[in-house]
């Protein structure tokens, strides 16, 4: 059974595994022992307050772990409220139409402009699952147990939640649309970038960038072809964010121009029709597979297994293994979601 809970210093060796498996452009999962640590040690801090009343500087990191050997499956986090420490970058794609009646000439044309739009909101990140447990319900379970979370305590995070999902590169980390950026105004590749902007060397994007709008149609071929187009091993992820109710408004990742998507979080479909029931303990013969979550934050913990729902008087059978995974006991309160 895959169970979900907040990060621990002891994590630490599996969270570098995560980091070193997930390959080039996991901006958030450098290959970086003080970055990884500072990240788990910022999650234990966060998980810790209790006196939270809205979003602020918090980072909530987890792993998914099997219940029977222990072994760490993959990470999920949610960043509370993102850009006021560490500035937040984007760029925006507009239109603008170049028009002369006298000439008969209409052209629509596309722009790129930096900016800081997502600064104050809450973002969805670093969600790998290792390859060997990519299979049933595993990745919903770490991608949807953060909608658990919001549902569950809403204080926490802000009215617009969203996700920088991975652009296109290749398996050297060689992306398209930042070789085009580098020819022009950097001199450092891709990787190097990328790792520098997730250890928080940011200050050389604002130094270097260019501050006026980018005309797409000036851009190469291969960097206009990659806007807005998410890596081949992003595509499972992208596809359950879509079915969440997340959408692109337009905005893309500034080095590999990867789409990132939004919603508000009272119209995420997880955190919508979720729902809370009372816990009963028992061997059951239920068939339906439910997301369940405990209602705790500190000692959050989140699984799917199958449950016994009775809506009418809104109690919930679940068996003695995973009561005992998530922490249960008989009158305690979950969250849960019908698969």
């Amino acid at each position: 059974m895959l169970v979900v809970r907040p990060i621990a210093m002891s994590d630490y060796d599996s969270l570098h595994t995560c980091a070193v498996e997930s390959g080039h452009g996991f901006t958030s999962l450098p290959v970086n022992e003080e970055l990884l640590t500072n990240r788990i040690q910022h999650s234990e801090y966060s998980f810790s307050k209790s006196s939270v009343t809205e979003p602020g500087d918090e980072g909530y990191l987890m792993v998914g772990f099997d219940s029977e050997t222990g072994e760490v499956a993959g990470c999920t986090g949610i960043e509370a409220s993102i850009g006021w420490d560490v500035p937040f970058y984007s760029y925006h794609i507009s239109t603008i139409v170049h028009s002369s009646q006298k000439l008969g000439v209409n052209n629509v044309v596309k722009l790129l402009t930096f900016g800081n739009n997502y600064t104050g909101c809450s973002e969805i990140c670093t969600l790998f699952l290792r390859p060997t447990f990519r299979g049933g319900l595993n990745g919903r379970l770490m991608s949807k147990c953060r909608f658990l979370m919001m549902a569950e305590h809403p204080h926490r995070f802000s009215k617009t939640i969203f996700a920088e999902m991975r652009g296109v590169s290749d398996e050297e980390g060689n992306s398209p649309f930042w070789q085009w950026l580098q020819e022009h105004f950097f001199s450092i590749d891709f990787t190097m970038a990328d790792y520098l902007t997730g250890i928080g060397n940011k200050g050389f994007i604002a130094d270097l960038m260019p501050k006026l709008p980018i005309y797409i149609n000036l851009l190469s071929k291969e960097a206009q072809a990659v806007i807005g187009q998410v890596h081949e091993n992003t595509r499972p992820a992208l596809k359950l964010l879509e079915n969440e109710g997340f959408t692109c408004r337009n905005y893309v990742d500034i080095f590999d121009a990867g789409p990132t998507v939004e919603c508000d979080l009272k119209n995420i479909n997880s955190v919508r029709d979720s729902f809370r029931a009372k816990v009963q303990i028992a061997e059951h013969s239920s068939s339906q597979d439910y997301l369940i979550a405990n209602t705790l934050f500190e000692d959050f913990r989140a699984t799917a297994a199958k449950a016994a729902y009775d809506k009418e008087s809104e109690s919930v059978i679940i068996s003695p293994q995973v009561a005992e995974a998530l922490n249960l006991g008989v009158g305690d309160y979950v969250r849960m979601l019908a698969q």
